[in-house]
C-alpha cells in the first residue's frame, strides 16, 4: 500500500506539462461562480481505489471544475454522476454519489486511472501530453493488477492496447473502438469500450444510462466469472 500511496503522491507533484499546470492553476485561481467558496485542488489528479482491485477503469483527463476541483477522480463533475451511478448499480462503489474527497465514497474491486492526470483546456490533451504521463500509466498498471479493463473513450482504448500489446497481453490486428467491444487477452484479462459519459455523449443521446449499464454489467460478469 505504501508504494501505491507514493506513487499517487509522485502523481501530485508532477510538473512535466507547463501549459496543462498553467491551466489548472489558472481554473482554480478564477473558479466558477457556483464553487467561489471551493479550496480547488489545482494540482495532477491522482489514482483513485485500491490497487489490488479487479477492475481498472480508465478515463481520459479531469475535469475543470470537477475533478481539478475536487482532488479526486470523476468526482464533482456530470461524468462522474454517470460513471459512479453504474459502479453502485454493479456492486463497484458503496454509493452512487460522489461530491468531494471527504463525502463516504469507497470502490469495491475496483480502481480508476486517466490517460492523463491534469485537466486540459477544452478536455484534449495534446498527444505530447498524453505522451508526458505515459510513464504514470505504466507505473499504474503494473501496481493494479487488475483482469478487467474499461475504458471510456477512443483514447483510452488506445492507450490501453499499447500497454497489452507492450506487456505481450495480445498479438495481431488491434480492434477497432466500438462502444461494448469486448476483447480477450492473454492471463485471463479482458478490454471492454464504452463512449465516454460526457456531456457531449450523454446529452444528445449518443450513450444512454441503459448503454453505459451494460459496460458495467459485463464487466461485472467477467469479475465474477460467470462469463
Amino acid at each position: 500500500m505504501d508504494s501505491w500511496q507514493s506513487l499517487n503522491r509522485q502523481i501530485s507533484a508532477c510538473e512535466r506539462c507547463s501549459r496543462l499546470r498553467a491551466h489548472c492553476q489558472e481554473i482554480a485561481a478564477a473558479k466558477r461562480r457556483a464553487f467561489q467558496d471551493w479550496d480547488y485542488w489545482g494540482k495532477p489528479v491522482p489514482n483513485f481505489g485500491d490497487r489490488r482491485a479487479t477492475l481498472l477503469v480508465v478515463g481520459l483527463a479531469p475535469a475543470a471544475h470537477g475533478a481539478n476541483r475536487t482532488g479526486r477522480m470523476f468526482t464533482g463533475d456530470r461524468s462522474g454522476e454517470w460513471l459512479y451511478r453504474a459502479l453502485h448499480r454493479f456492486g463497484f462503489a458503496n454509493q452512487p454519489t460522489s461530491t468531494s474527497a471527504r463525502d463516504g465514497l469507497r470502490l469495491l474491486d475496483c480502481a480508476i486511472t486517466a490517460v492523463c492526470h491534469c485537466a486540459p483546456p477544452a478536455n484534449k490533451p495534446t498527444p505530447l501530453e498524453i505522451a508526458n504521463c505515459r510513464n504514470w500509466f505504466d507505473l499504474t498498471m503494473t501496481q493494479v493488477h487488475a483482469r478487467v479493463f474499461v475504458a471510456l473513450g477512443r483514447v483510452a482504448w488506445s492507450v490501453m492496447l499499447q500497454q497489452a500489446a507492450d506487456r505481450r497481453w495480445w498479438q495481431g490486428s488491434k480492434p477497432a473502438f466500438a462502444h461494448g467491444a469486448c476483447v480477450p487477452w492473454a492471463g485471463g484479462r479482458w478490454l471492454i469500450g464504452s463512449y465516454h459519459p460526457s456531456q457531449q455523449n450523454t446529452f444528445t443521446g449518443r450513450l444512454t444510462e441503459p448503454m453505459f449499464d451494460q459496460v458495467f454489467r459485463t464487466a461485472r460478469e467477467l469479475v465474477d466469472g460467470v462469463r
